[in-house]
């Protein structure tokens, strides 16, 4: 708690004087995402102390909760019933762009939201929060300008993802990050559930894996210990869903498995027969490809999820930094194996691995995806680790190795999202001096202006960009003990991230987005979250934006 408190109080100090630099908030409104069409005109509305809302039907009731709760909190106006309409939320028929698109318009006859789909007017109600933090309030209500946005993202995949394997985080602290994070219109969340360091679902068969997997055994802290029950993943998927957030699980295999093999030694099959795992010690161990058991083990965990996830969800299997040649290799089981298949390598047992898993996980109602790995970890790579069936979603990770996987994907017809490690990696330091508590193989600094500048579709034909449906910026738990810490990694970086996901990259705009930031992370603040003070946007004499960060 300690820790917590003075990362907070850090965080006062370091935007007093940040405020101080860049000027007082401002007046215009801060849009981060920015909308993709925003035609303002001459004109201001003023909302009364008392107003009357209009969201007709029980699809739209969540809506106007949030609509009621975003005026008493951040305007202290109250929802009056009956009388005139200041506020109207419609869901229209015949919509013809995406469910998430919308449109808002603030005029001479009050505020209008329309959208095809609930999320489309949740979107809408996002965005009109943004310009309620920067209205003008005065004794009789609030004035508001007038302005007409048409929205839709440019993609349909905005993802951040929390690691709580390695470091639990309680259903709480991920329910506050989700409402976060829809303000901002991410609509997905990836679960990182298992790992080396911790296994974090329950699975009735298998008590041992949360008895055993889910505790660290170099952790003297309780809260780093835990694990989430169906009722809880439940629980988590009901409050996302509300905000329009798809939830993916992901078991990682078949390494990052020490949690799995240090519950159920059996699933190494003939490898490490004389070695203790660790929780929080052991890495670069792996499932056994030749042992049945792993096989059924892992159905069992998929029907398991099954029954708690709706048919049609996406499950990631991680596929992700195997240590192939320390273990399958090494194996007489695997080299027996190879043997028999005419396989050369060991790595091509890894098609072998996934096909049986990926046939259990689609038997289950599962669409798969998997972290894309190529021959090598840096370039030159030339090919995928193996053969991806085309069901598969691919996500890049490794740092100069997205440009490959795109063009890879191009060719092959894999969905992909990019989740470059040089850009959308939030656990890395956000600037010198920056570097987190666990440091131990050099992570590079990722800055807000890389968060917010790259695209590597660039040069890219928009057809051959098909095939990429999002981004995702990741948040791995070696270095994040908890969510106070998880807040400070992810903002304000996330907010660039949002913009490279919703806003179309002709209307991206580095000094106009950087302008924004002061009134958003205002709004962090009061809410009580941590995030890192970006002093480097500013110079140290003057107050003016340094353009040339």
């Amino acid at each position: 708690m300690a820790k917590a408190l003075n990362l907070k109080g850090y965080v006062v100090i370091a935007l007093t004087f940040w405020l101080l630099w860049s000027g007082q908030l401002s007046a215009k409104p801060a849009l981060i995402p920015y909308p993709n069409s925003l035609r303002a005109t001459q004109g201001y509305l003023t909302l009364p102390k008392r107003v009357g809302v209009e969201a007709q039907g029980t699809k739209l009731q969540f809506a106007k909760n949030t609509l009621q709760t975003m005026l008493s909190d951040l305007c202290r106006l109250e929802i009056s019933e009956g009388g005139r309409t200041d506020i109207r939320l419609k869901l229209t028929t015949n919509w013809q762009a995406s469910t998430e698109a919308y449109k808002l318009t603030i005029n001479q006859s009050g505020i209008l939201i329309e959208g095809g789909a609930p999320q489309g007017i949740y979107y809408g109600l996002m965005t009109l929060r943004q310009i309620l933090l920067s209205a003008q309030q005065h004794s009789h209500g609030i004035k508001l300008s007038y302005i007409q946005i048409e929205d839709t993202p440019r993609y349909r995949v905005r993802a951040l993802m929390l690691d709580p394997a390695r470091h639990f985080l309680p259903v709480d602290a991920v329910k506050q990050y989700i409402e976060r994070m829809s303000y901002y219109k991410f609509n997905t969340l990836q679960l990182h559930l298992t790992d080396d360091q911790g296994w974090r679902l329950a699975v009735d068969k298998y008590p041992r894996l949360t008895e055993v997997g889910a505790k660290r055994s170099n952790s003297k802290r309780i809260e780093e210990n835990g694990y989430y029950s169906a009722e809880d993943l439940r629980e988590l998927i009901t409050y996302a869903e509300q905000r329009g957030i798809e939830i993916i699980p992901e078991i990682d295999v078949p390494g990052h498995t020490a949690a799995l093999l240090t519950a159920y030694p059996e699933l190494r099959g003939d490898m490490h027969p004389d070695s203790t795992f660790v929780l929080g010690r052991t890495d670069n161990v792996m499932l056994s490809a030749t042992t049945p058991r792993v096989y059924e083990v892992l159905d069992n965990v998929f029907s398991s999820l099954a029954r708690i996830f709706r048919k049609g969800s996406r499950l990631h299997l991680g596929g992700d930094e195997s240590a192939i040649k320390r273990n399958w290799a090494t194996s007489a089981e695997h080299r027996q194996l190879m043997q028999q298949l005419g396989y050369r390598s060991a790595e091509q047992l890894m098609g072998y691995f996934f096909e049986r898993v990926l046939a259990s996980a689609r038997k289950h109602g599962f669409r798969p995806m998997l972290w894309c790995e190529l021959d090598e970890i840096r370039m030159p790579a030339s090919h995928f680790l193996f053969d991806y069936p085309t069901d598969v979603a691919l996500v890049s990770w490794r740092i100069d190795l997205t440009p490959k996987c795109i063009e890879l994907t191009q060719q092959s017809g894999h969905e992909l999202i990019l989740a470059p490690g040089e850009s959308a990696y939030f656990d890395y330091p956000q600037y010198a001096g920056d570097l987190p508590e666990h440091n131990n193989w050099g992570m590079p600094i990722t800055t807000l202006k890389q968060a917010y500048t790259w695209d590597l579709t660039s040069g890219v034909t928009a057809k051959g960009n098909a095939h990429i449906s999002g981004v995702m910026g990741t948040l791995w738990g070696e270095a994040i003990k908890d969510i106070d810490r998880a807040y400070y990694m992810t903002y304000p970086r996330a907010l660039a991230l949002a913009e490279v996901g919703w806003t179309e990259l002709p209307r991206r705009q580095w000094t106009r987005f950087a302008k924004a930031l002061p009134t958003v992370l205002d709004d962090l603040l009061r809410s009580g979250i941590p995030y890192r003070a970006p002093f480097e946007l500013y110079r140290t004499e003057g107050r003016h934006l340094d353009k040339a960060m």
